[in-house]
């Protein structure tokens, strides 16, 4: 009768039980802290509409996106079209829902190629100094020395305009940024009292890194990968825009803002759409950055 509740208190383990609460209570503490910051909240919010938009599309959205109405064509925002039709007779609306899934997934993908590579540059570059230091960071900057959209271009056009190749270029172009990041809270951390202990003993360089290192940066990379997500939604608009994104009859935020140049004067809901669409979504990053930056840097949480 006895040997359950035995064998129950011998499989809890208190520190795993420890641990585990206070992580908890830290996720806790940061999200109240996220909810008092306004430029954190404001960010949020924005994003969270955005993203509601793009998962509740086939819901709030009254047609298919590539659906055309021969008699609707190039109408005004109305009830039966929130913002409007395009040349084709699209709903403007629908587009820009189901775009937004497409930006989700071009900032998804793309910062995490960005991120990944740039994050295993930077740890080895800082970690280990030297030689290896000197030659990763001449590649990278070799990378910088491109202007931002020249390199991206440049990018698509010898692997090919698609979203793909997008995804790929947009991904590189934001390897930089996360590798020198990386690499220089890598740097302060290195000779640090319990990077030494663990190095004397005898834990190993990829044990020191990914397990005592990697740990203490991801505050200031999770504020980067917010606000890299807002270079990707803007690079991949761009490159849609000049016919290197998202090909026909994609509903891309930038091949919509594309079109509207040629009716800008009797349609001009085609650009002041996708372009409130674009901001909305580039700031709301921007700011949940800040708000993140705020809540996670011990400096600043006294201000708060």
């Amino acid at each position: 009768m006895t040997s359950a509740p035995l064998n129950s208190l011998q499989e809890a383990d208190p520190a795993q039980t420890l641990l585990g609460g206070t992580r908890s209570r830290l996720r806790r503490s940061i999200l109240g802290r996220l909810l008092k910051n306004p430029v954190g909240l404001s960010g949020a919010i924005m994003i969270a509409l955005i993203l509601m938009a793009g998962v509740l599309a086939p819901w709030i959205s009254p047609y298919p996106p590539e659906f055309q109405d021969g008699d609707r064509v190039l109408i005004g925002p109305s009830w039966e079209n929130l913002f409007g039709t395009d040349n084709l007779g699209r709903d403007v609306f629908t587009r820009l829902a189901y775009g937004a899934r497409l930006s989700w997934f071009v900032g998804l993908t793309s910062v995490s190629i960005g991120a990944t590579i740039g994050l295993l540059l930077g740890l080895t570059a800082g970690y280990f100094g030297g030689v290896v230091d000197n030659l990763l960071m001449r590649l990278i900057d070799i990378i910088l020395a491109f202007p931002g959209l020249i390199l991206l271009i440049t990018l698509v056009g010898i692997l090919g305009p698609n979203l793909r190749n997008a995804l790929i270029a947009i991904g590189i172009g934001m390897t930089p940024t996360f590798a020198r990041v990386t690499r220089a809270q890598v740097l302060a951390l290195k000779e640090t009292e319990y990077v030494v202990a663990a190095r004397m003993l005898g834990a190993t360089d990829a044990r020191i890194m990914f397990r005592h290192v990697l740990p203490n940066i991801l505050a200031i990379l999770i504020v980067q990968v917010s606000l890299a997500f807002s270079f990707a939604i803007l690079a991949e608009t761009t490159l849609s825009f000049l016919g290197l994104g998202a090909q026909p009859p994609s509903p891309s935020w930038g091949a919509t803002l594309n079109l509207s140049r040629q009716y800008m004067e009797q349609a001009p809901w085609l650009a002041i759409f996708p372009g409130l669409v674009v901001m909305i979504s580039v700031l709301g990053f921007n700011q949940l950055g800040d708000g993140l930056r705020d809540v996670l840097d011990p400096r600043l949480r006294g201000r708060m």
